[in-house]
């Protein structure tokens, strides 16, 4: 799609007019009407501007020119699944596990490339195959190119390090000793609880990013502790097979 079809497409679909949509971006009806009609195109700062309005990337607004790609672990990037700066706008160069509300979630190379085997085994590669092309691959992009530029010399993995004490602290009977957070979008590890008045709740931002780890029960069994953790509280559950029959164990604010 061109940029006229793409800006044309998202005002309908938040149904709003030109004259509204003029309005929060701060140009005229006129200026609408000749973005739509491909005979301008929005300049830089409008850009941004649209982009925050209709949630989407600046990327998608000019019709999809570059293929994004996530320059700390690989991925393919659409919509959906871009990493945010800290004022909450969309970075086109990260996902959303790789960065999040300004924060790169990753500082080991060796680690991101653990998390990412198991994803490309599933899609048919052997764990060597994958981590033999991670480790080729990963060094070449550029948050790992400009690691010693880009990184926030370890208070992040700091923080995380703090998470881990406190969430071991909790002494949750049968769950084994966590040693590694992992980034997760709520929106894949988003489960309903049963709460003890009989109703349902979920406590997760679906585009949130947040910390986790799924550890199996020292109990054996087929069912696992999930544990999910940000700035604001520390969420313990276990399941079984694929998130089945979720029961909420602790929720506490920090």
């Amino acid at each position: 799609m061109e940029t006229r079809e793409v800006l044309r497409e998202l005002r309908n679909r938040s149904g709003m007019s030109q004259d509204e949509l003029a309005e929060k971006v701060f140009v005229t009806r006129q200026a609408v009407s000749r973005w739509e009609t491909g005979e301008t195109v929005p300049n830089t700062e409008t850009l941004k501007l649209l982009s925050r309005l209709f949630d989407v990337s600046i990327n998608t607004l000019l019709g999809s020119p570059r293929k994004l790609v996530c320059q700390c672990c690989g991925m393919p990037l659409g919509e959906g699944i871009i990493g945010r700066d800290a004022d909450g706008s969309l970075n086109e160069d990260y996902c959303k596990w790789c960065y999040a509300d300004g924060n790169y979630t990753y500082s080991d190379l060796d680690e991101l490339i653990e998390v990412c085997v198991p994803n490309m085994a599933a899609q048919g590669f052997t764990e060597e195959q994958a981590r033999s092309y991670l480790k080729e691959a990963l060094p070449k992009l550029d948050y790992w190119k400009r690691y010693e530029q880009l990184s926030d010399g370890g208070q992040f993995e700091a923080f995380k390090k703090q998470l881990i004490d406190e969430i071991n602290a909790l002494g949750i009977e049968g769950m084994p000793r966590l040693d590694r957070l992992n980034a997760l979008v709520g929106k894949y590890v988003d489960l309903e609880y049963r709460l003890p008045n009989g109703m349902k709740a979920r406590f997760l931002d679906e585009g949130t990013t947040y910390l986790g780890n799924q550890l199996e029960s020292e109990f054996g069994g087929d069912r696992c502790f999930g544990v999910l953790a940000c700035m604001d509280f520390i969420l313990v559950s276990s399941y079984g097979p694929g998130g089945s029959d979720p029961e909420l164990l602790i929720y506490k604010k920090r």
